[in-house]
């Protein structure tokens, strides 16, 4: 389908502001998919603030060099790209996960605050724990010292409570 001008400066001014926003941009490859398989990406994607889109490659790297971002070869054939307005590790755990259960997305690399990455790298930030998981281990790391530190002063005062209560019942018991 061939595109005006008019369409092509207004996508290339869409993929300026999204890159302009995002955190993080990933970059996979397409083939024989259907539009309920980009439906259900985008739908999970959403839930982490981000933003699927098919992109024109030409117009996309047209927007990414206006934006400043590094020349690479990511855009050599047909791509979809992940826009990460949010969680940035979110986004790229649902990409990891759908690359992993569809056959017709294949991750090409990304970047990450204009900086390129390679596709194992996007692996790694998906297999990341999540913010939630983090924060939760992190109290439970500041929470264990403490724990033990009340355990430590009260068990002293416990102690001569268990003594104290043994001494009274033993001699409570010959009075009986």
């Amino acid at each position: 389908m061939a595109f005006t001008k008019e369409e092509k400066k207004a996508l290339v001014g869409q993929y300026e502001r999204l890159l302009k926003d995002s955190h993080a941009i990933f970059v996979m490859s397409y083939s024989k998919m259907s539009m309920a398989n980009v439906n259900a990406v985008r739908s999970a994607a959403r839930e982490f603030g981000g933003e699927i889109h098919v992109v024109k490659n030409t117009l996309m790297k047209i927007a990414l060099k206006n934006a400043g971002y590094v020349d690479s070869n990511l855009f050599n054939e047909s791509s979809v790209v992940g826009f990460a307005l949010g969680d940035v590790p979110g986004l790229a755990k649902v990409l990891n996960k759908t690359i992993k259960e569809e056959s017709f997305f294949a991750l090409k690399g990304g970047y990450l605050e204009k900086e390129l990455m390679e596709p194992k790298q996007i692996v790694m930030l998906a297999e990341l724990p999540s913010r939630e998981q983090v924060r939760a281990q992190l109290l439970a790391l500041i929470n264990t010292p403490a724990t033990k530190l009340v355990r430590t002063i009260k068990e002293p005062a416990r102690g001569l409570a268990a003594v104290l209560k043994a001494y009274s019942e033993k001699q409570a018991a010959p009075a009986a």
